[in-house]
């Protein structure tokens, strides 16, 4: 077996070297000073007005996503304190020189005087303590010491209020600059003792020249809907771009195109995307199915796929109100006209549910077991509700659909004797089951005008009391005693008590109830009353209040019993019990008549011919 080849110590030293010369594109491109900070004008116009001014604030908290540079706006800031420039005499400036002891020193992150913490793995007050002890020695080379608190909102609360004394009245020779991508989370009065600047997301064309001047500095050819693609990718985070263009040069071999970053991604193409949201919106739900298996097998994602859905709903949505939204330079010529085409075309209402479908469908895929499986099934609900009439069209729908003429009745058939006949008397729909009962689909017409609707595939109101005559329904209801067995069949047992015990009927008649309430009624048993007997009947009833009503049906029913325990009190022998136990009660009263009808009820039948075991006969 030849020996394997054995690297020499000189060998093993090259290959380390080329390894540690390499840096990534976001460290090697950080900015060094202000002017190359990119999207930050209005921070850097403040701190510069402050440094010639020399109105330098005793602490600084830069806030903002991740990779907007708070951290490299720290080291910036510190450099400008301390920079003595070239011939070593120079103050304060924002235009450091990044030639003298300390901006070296600084920017290579070595420097005596300014110190770095990270606060997420030093969080307590320990920490702080050492912090607090140092404060009071002067620099040691520089001209200020300086304090760079990293994600300063992981702090402690104990660690917070001790740094709050030394914050507020820090030595002269004393700076802290904060950095965090939590503002909420800071204390209000660590905040009331610095500076707050707010860095703010890298605009889309900014971001775009600052990725274009790297590649171009790193020889690398990447064509502009591939840096567009990157752009969106990075949301505003100027380090998140750079990352992902390092990435795309490397995956590109010098020479990226969009189709490489989009697989590099995980995207599909933004055309196809738009091509797939034309077949949601056009109800093929077999298109669409087939669309996304094709993206799925080229390589996408389907959580981007509906991710991009979601995009450009929001998109559309946005062009419709704004059309300058469309001026967008990460979107090439032929989406933007696209675009503007179909927020022309689509009602803000179909986007609207697209949009909140898509969010659904999102957090669906995100649980499912099989991605692909709930992506399917989310594009088929889409294109299933596509092609349905939105409510003011289906409002609009129904306002114009004239009212069917009322049923007649069948030649030679009697008319019905009763409301009840009246009602069973109504035909069975069309389609009705041989054999089914022709009451059973009355008793749907007359149940809920709600169920009705939906039973009939939306009938207007007009079609109903065409089906059901207003005189021949409320025929039923002669007396209000039936108006009480309508309640007790429905079973509404508070409306049933609320009526017997708090209405003392003034007036009725079909269709119309005056009584007045007790001092005990419900304030909304007229209102109550009302909307139950119109859901049943189908048919509006008047329900109004009144003055000078009868007894209620609970006084009525007891009044029998009143009587006769009055009768029963007057009897001789009853007084006389009552005075020889005064705490005695009548609990119950058994009338003659009731004697006689129990003892019936209790008696052996008569046997008509009884037989006798004596009998010769």
């Amino acid at each position: 077996m030849p020996a394997l080849p054995v690297a020499s110590k000189q060998d093993s030293r090259d290959i380390m070297t080329d390894t540690a010369a390499y840096q990534v594109l976001a460290r090697k491109y950080r900015p060094e000073t202000f002017a190359d900070l990119v999207g930050q004008d209005a921070m850097v116009q403040t701190l510069r007005n402050a440094f010639e001014a020399d109105r330098i604030a005793q602490a600084f908290i830069m806030t903002g996503i991740r990779g907007t540079g708070k951290t490299t706006t720290a080291r910036i800031i510190a450099k400008g304190m301390n920079c003595i420039g070239p011939d070593g005499t120079s103050g304060p400036t924002v235009d450091p020189c990044g030639s003298c002891e300390h901006c070296t020193a600084i920017m290579e992150g070595r420097h005596v005087d300014v110190m770095e913490m990270d606060a997420a793995s030093r969080t307590g007050v320990g920490d702080i303590r050492e912090i607090i002890d140092s404060v009071a020695y002067r620099a040691a080379s520089a001209r200020y010491k300086i304090y760079i608190i990293d994600e300063v909102h992981m702090l402690s609360n104990n660690a917070f209020n001790a740094l709050l004394k030394t914050l507020e009245e820090p030595p002269a020779h004393v700076k802290f600059i904060f950095a965090t991508t939590e503002i909420r989370k800071v204390p209000v009065t660590v905040l009331s003792r610095c500076q707050r600047f707010d860095l703010r997301r890298i605009e889309p064309d900014v971001m775009i020249g600052m990725l274009q001047k790297i590649a171009k500095a790193e020889g690398a050819e990447i064509t502009e809907e591939a840096l567009g693609l990157i752009t969106r990718a990075a949301e505003g985070s100027a380090r998140d771009a750079q990352s992902l263009l390092d990435q795309a040069i490397s995956h590109g071999a010098g020479q990226t195109t969009a189709d490489q970053v989009r697989a590099m991604l995980g995207l599909a193409d933004r055309g196809r995307v738009l091509d797939l949201f034309d077949l949601i919106l056009r109800g093929d739900a077999e298109g669409a199915l087939g669309e996304l298996s094709a993206q799925y097998a080229a390589g996408a994602d389907p959580m981007a796929v509906l991710r991009d859905l979601a995009e450009v709903s929001h998109w559309v949505s946005v062009i419709k109100i704004t059309p300058e939204a469309a001026e967008d330079p990460t979107v090439s010529p032929d989406e933007r006209s696209r675009g503007l085409v179909m927020a022309e075309r689509l009602p803000m209402r179909v986007l609207s549910r697209m949009w909140q479908m898509l969010l659904t469908a999102l957090d669906e895929v995100g649980r499912a077991p099989n991605a692909m499986m709930a992506a399917e099934m989310a594009l088929i609900r889409l294109t299933h509700v596509a092609d349905l009439p939105t409510p003011d069209e289906l409002i609009r729908k129904l306002q114009n659909t004239p009212a069917p003429p009322p049923e007649t009745q069948h030649a030679g058939t009697p008319a019905p004797s009763n409301g009840a006949g009246a009602q069973a008397h109504h035909h069975a729909p069309a389609g009705t089951p041989q054999g089914s009962s022709p009451s059973a689909y009355a008793k749907d017409a007359t149940a809920s005008p709600r169920a009705q609707a939906q039973g009939s595939g939306g009938a207007t109101a007009s079609a109903l009391r065409a089906e059901l005559p207003s005189a021949e329904t409320l025929a039923r209801f002669a007396r209000f005693e039936d108006v009480l067995e309508l309640i007790r069949h429905h079973r509404d047992i508070k409306l049933l008590v609320d009526v017997e015990n708090s209405l003392k009927l003034v007036s009725y008649s079909p269709g119309r109830i005056e009584f007045e309430p007790t001092e005990k009624a419900p304030r909304d048993l007229a209102q109550r009353l009302g909307t139950r007997l119109q859901t049943w009947t189908a048919q509006r009833w008047a329900v109004s209040i009144g003055t000078h009503g009868a007894s209620t049906i609970t006084e009525q029913r007891d009044a029998a019993a009143l009587e006769l325990n009055e009768q029963a009190k007057g009897h001789p022998l009853v007084q006389a019990v009552l005075v020889a136990f005064p705490k005695a009660k009548i609990s119950e009263i058994r009338t003659a008549k009731d004697i006689a009808a129990e003892a019936q009820i209790e008696a052996l039948p008569e046997v008509e011919d009884e037989w006798d075991p004596f009998d010769d006969e």
